[in-house]
């Protein structure tokens, strides 16, 4: 009796740890996706000061993607925000992300939430004494990973990286 019941407990369990174990997979790959994807973007912000990579890192955005910075405000739209990166930081700073800070979220039928921080380094000294947290919306489309809103908030004084220690 105890092994039938052992049996058609598992037989009922079995399904469910299963779809346990396909959803946390899925959020690994989720999580690995958009962390590739961050990489990428900041890898052309970082050299943005060449066109056509602030070409290549607008390729990233939604056209209607709203920008909301705690200290610079808000902008609307891809073509502003995209003014604004090459007027204020392409040639300036770059950025790098705090190692293990990035968290990723589903949206069901529609993207994912990051989360994380970075620091902005100056490319003149290479001194990185910008510290902020993040929050981006992607949106899953026919053409791909977009990004669709972007909060950059927390901006302080940033202890000195081990990038910047090193130098």
């Amino acid at each position: 009796m105890k092994v039938m019941l052992f049996v058609v407990a598992f037989a009922v369990a079995a399904p469910f740890v299963s779809a346990a174990a396909q959803a946390a997979e899925a959020s690994d790959t989720l999580a690995q996706t958009i962390t590739q994807l961050d990489s990428e973007v900041f890898d052309a912000f970082n050299r943005c000061a060449d066109p056509a990579q602030l070409q290549r890192h607008a390729s990233f955005f939604s056209e209607f993607v709203e920008f909301y910075h705690d200290n610079g405000g808000v902008t609307w739209n891809r073509a502003d925000m995209l003014a604004n990166t090459k007027k204020y930081a392409c040639g300036n700073y770059t950025r790098e992300i705090v190692p293990g800070s990035i968290v990723v979220y589903p949206i069901k039928d529609f993207g994912a939430i990051e989360l994380g921080s970075h620091r902005f380094c100056q490319t003149a000294t290479g001194k990185c004494e910008g510290l902020a947290d993040f929050t981006t919306v992607w949106q899953r489309t026919d053409a791909g990973w977009k990004i669709t809103r972007v909060l950059s908030y927390g901006h302080r004084a940033s202890p000195a990286s081990p990038n910047e220690s090193s130098k």
